[in-house]
């Protein structure tokens, strides 16, 4: 079966963005193997500026497709450029480069603010410009209030937030996000999906990594479909948004009063499923109207009866989609 970018209607699309203008990341023929493993495979794309989703289940390739545009992979074939140069074996691109990566990777004994400021020296900035500009970034991802506090205290919200700021503190031309909202509560997601809607209408080019398609329709709407390493569709989001609302979105939600954040929940007209998995302490909900779920899931969070440490969601519904568009 073809993409569902051939599928779509051949009119000009008016919020789409014109695919012939200048690549900020420019992938040709690219393939990367580890063993017997394949990373990606024969992928040839050009994301043009402004922010772009990048989608797909845990193992789609989207790791490998970052660590490749940002110079810590080299490629088994093909060519990677960002804004024009090579990326791989070329140190001074870290300069327009920016990664907030999806693990940690933090020396936990330093503050935010001592974390932040060796960035910026690292980065090639020195003396008061460094200080400044740690300070700007902080003041940005408003972390400022924290930052000189040990990174071990830090929520998983905050430390998402000081990730931020360590790729924007040089000033990046080029901003990867992977994952970046993984795993933190209601609260901390929808301060950060506002942080990266604050980044995008700045003006800055980003490329957004998710396995959740409702992490990244609020921010862009130009995406790029990856799974087991290769490129399924590329385009606007509405041209797979019917094929992906078709199949219940299944959401885990992690609370020590789980049974109550059920009971809560399953009176709710848009659950059609309920899963109780008392040894995470969570409960599963699938729901068709992902987008209207999960505009509540904040005022249940500052419930103090139902206090919610972590939401994420099963990969399913984009499992569904791929099969579907790969399928003869």
């Amino acid at each position: 079966m073809t993409s569902v970018i051939e599928q779509a209607p051949t009119r000009p699309d008016p919020t789409a963005r014109p695919a012939d203008g200048p690549a900020i990341v420019d992938f040709t023929g690219v393939s990367k193997w580890y063993g017997q493993v394949i990373g990606l495979n024969n992928l040839t794309v050009r994301i043009p500026a402004g922010v772009t989703g990048l989608l797909g289940p845990n193992g789609a390739g989207k790791s490998t497709f970052l660590q490749l545009a940002t110079g810590q992979l080299r490629p088994s074939m093909g060519t990677v450029r960002v804004l024009g140069q090579p990326v791989w074996n070329n140190p001074g691109m870290n300069r327009w480069i920016g990664l907030c990566p999806e693990q940690d990777a933090f020396y936990e004994w330093m503050t935010g603010w001592e974390f932040i400021l060796a960035c910026a020296h690292l980065s090639g900035l020195g003396g008061g410009v460094a200080r400044n500009a740690a300070a700007q970034a902080l003041e940005y991802v408003k972390m400022t209030p924290n930052m000189n506090r040990a990174i071990r205290g830090y929520s998983k919200g905050m430390r998402q937030r000081t990730k931020i700021a360590q790729a924007l503190v040089h000033e990046p031309k080029v901003l990867f996000l992977d994952e970046p909202m993984s795993g933190t509560d209601p609260l901390a997601r929808r301060d950060l999906h506002d942080l990266m809607l604050r980044l995008g209408d700045e003006g800055r080019s980003i490329v957004l990594s998710s396995h959740v398609l409702y992490e990244v329709q609020g921010i862009t709407p130009h995406i790029l479909l990856l799974n087991r390493g290769k490129l399924v569709a590329e385009g606007h989001l509405r041209q797979i948004r019917d094929l992906i609302d078709e199949h219940p979105h299944r959401i885990v939600i992690v609370s020590p009063q789980y049974r109550r954040v059920a009971a809560r929940l399953v009176e709710q007209d848009d659950v059609v499923g309920m899963e109780l998995r008392p040894r995470e302490e969570a409960v599963v909900i699938e729901t068709k109207a992902p987008d209207t779920f999960y505009q509540r899931l904040p005022t249940l969070a500052l419930a103090e009866d139902t206090p919610i440490h972590e939401v994420y969601s099963d990969d399913d519904n984009l499992e569904a989609v791929f099969k579907y568009l790969v399928s003869p």
